[in-house]
């Protein structure tokens, strides 16, 4: 049971005279309400108050209702306006708005319940008597374009406020009780039965000819004080139910990291002694970097690093010089594995926007912006944009892994990988891998990259492309990235359809 549900079921029982024992020695509702009438009826010849048009003449339990369920004896079903009075709220003009003058309490002011003042409009107006509200009058939402947010209710916690034109406020000795009932299931049922053609609202009629059930005075405070007592455990378990259900939400999610996270650091699926090292994959990289920079398709790199196992120790020569780079390794690989920077096992680039002219409904070379990485799935969305071949250095192959480099995108964290040869737009990353890397496994481990921690600038976030270069990659041999792969890919497929 939710906290909402076992709220509404402590607020029935209450309204049904089962939450509380009744006393015997009450006096009867039947009397305090003949009470309330005379006292009325007082105030009527006084000219105090105005006669309503719906009146009970007759005591309630005189008049035929249908009820929707029975009370205790000592109880009656009785009329809102028969026991209080309704008052609808202030009209005013934008010209009337001031920084100084009364607040109008409006719908937002009524937030869980309460009476919330963090967004107040105040008037400089003369506010008539029937305007203004007092401390323990109830102000409730009487018209509204959003149905559900007609007939709530707040207590008003003091003086000096108006209400606004699609309010409403009910007087009465009894409104905490009437608060309670006012919150309870049987209101909020019988409104929702409740259509208008125009506008979603209650009007004073509905609200003054609506039945309620009503205890005696003493058994009402009894009631209220009942609830006022649950009301914490309610609040409690409302919060441990937040966060349950925050937990099961977020439960997929961290699943998932954990399973990638024993992936890239080969705790996932076993080693096969048959397959090749992973220090034989790294030859045959840098052989195909060699071959491309003597095409000229790639440009030489400034620094050349190469980490290599001496007496179970790692060092990398970087341009000649060796060091140990034990402490800087995050956590141990299998000994078929290897150690290696990002940037030696593809190409970090970016791409470019291409200008207006260059584009055509004709061409036929889709274009990947940041945007398309909204998509759902791992596979980028294409959109219908093509353009025409003009510059080949910009068209990115087919497999390279996309994603944000800078402004807020940078920080949604997002990776695709491109489905077809492709330009990009200046805004997107582009990591080409060496052909002769699983794409999904590397794909696999840039989602593990948390791109918040690698950049640089505050007004305008910027991936900072040497430390993504630099970061320590567990290199597995080929074989074994294709069976972490399709591990992965089984195990994700169960998780997703529980």
């Amino acid at each position: 049971m939710k906290a909402q549900q076992l709220k509404n079921a402590i607020l029935q029982l209450a309204i049904q005279g089962k939450l509380v024992p009744q006393d015997p020695n009450d006096e009867p509702a039947s009397v305090l309400f003949e009470k309330i009438q005379a006292e009325k009826e007082k105030l009527i010849a006084e000219g105090k108050i105005k006669k309503t048009k719906k009146t009970s003449d007759k005591r309630p339990l005189d008049v035929e209702v249908d009820v929707p369920f029975e009370i205790p004896d000592s109880w009656e079903w009785v009329r809102l306006g028969d026991i209080g009075e309704t008052n609808i709220g202030l009209t005013y003009k934008p010209s009337d708005i001031s920084s100084k003058g009364t607040i109008v309490l409006r719908s937002g002011n009524i937030q869980k319940d309460k009476i919330n003042l963090s967004d107040i409009v105040k008037v400089n107006l003369d506010i008539p008597e029937s305007k203004k509200c007092y401390k323990n009058d109830l102000l409730i939402c009487a018209r509204n374009g959003s149905k559900k947010l007609v007939g709530k209710t707040a207590i008003i916690d003091k003086n000096g406020y108006t209400f606004g034109a699609f309010m409403a406020i009910f007087r009465s000795r009894f409104n905490h009780y009437i608060y309670y009932y006012l919150l309870s299931p049987l209101f909020r049922n019988e409104f929702d039965g409740i259509s208008t053609t125009t506008i979603n609202q209650i009007t004073q009629e509905n609200l003054n000819n609506r039945y309620i059930p009503f205890p005696p005075l003493n058994e009402q405070k009894r009631i209220v004080a009942k609830i006022e007592e649950l009301l914490p455990f309610i609040d409690e378990y409302d919060k441990k139910e937040q966060k349950l259900t925050t937990l099961n939400q977020q439960f997929p999610d961290q699943l998932k990291k954990s399973i990638l996270q024993a992936a890239i650091q080969g705790q996932l699926v076993a080693q096969d002694p048959n397959d090749e090292p992973a220090s034989e994959l790294i030859k045959r990289i840098q052989a195909e970097k060699e071959r491309l920079i003597s095409e000229k398709k790639i440009k030489k790199p400034k620094v050349k690093s190469e980490i290599v196992v001496r007496d179970g120790l790692p060092y990398e020569i970087i341009n000649g010089v060796e060091r140990c780079i034990a402490d800087e390794l995050p956590f141990e690989i299998p000994e078929s594995w290897c150690w290696v920077r990002l940037g030696n096992i593809g190409i970090l680039t970016a791409g470019k926007t291409p200008s207006n002219d260059k584009l055509s409904k004709h061409g036929n070379i889709p274009y990947f912006k940041v945007s398309d990485m909204n998509s759902i799935g791992n596979e980028v969305y294409l959109v219908n944009t093509e353009l025409f071949l003009f510059n080949s250095s910009y068209i990115y192959p087919k497999n390279s892994i996309v994603f944000p480099k800078n402004g807020g995108a940078l920080l949604t964290n997002k990776k695709r990988i491109l489905s077809r040869d492709s330009m990009v737009d200046l805004n997107t990353g582009v990591f080409i891998p060496s052909s002769h890397i699983d794409v999904k496994y590397l794909y696999l481990l840039f989602l593990m990259i948390d791109f918040k921690k690698i950049y640089k600038g505050t007004a305008l976030p910027t991936l900072d492309y040497d430390k993504l270069n630099n970061l320590l990659i567990g290199l597995p041999p080929l074989n074994e990235q294709k069976q972490i792969v399709q591990k992965i890919e089984e195990v994700f497929s169960r998780i997703q359809s529980l």
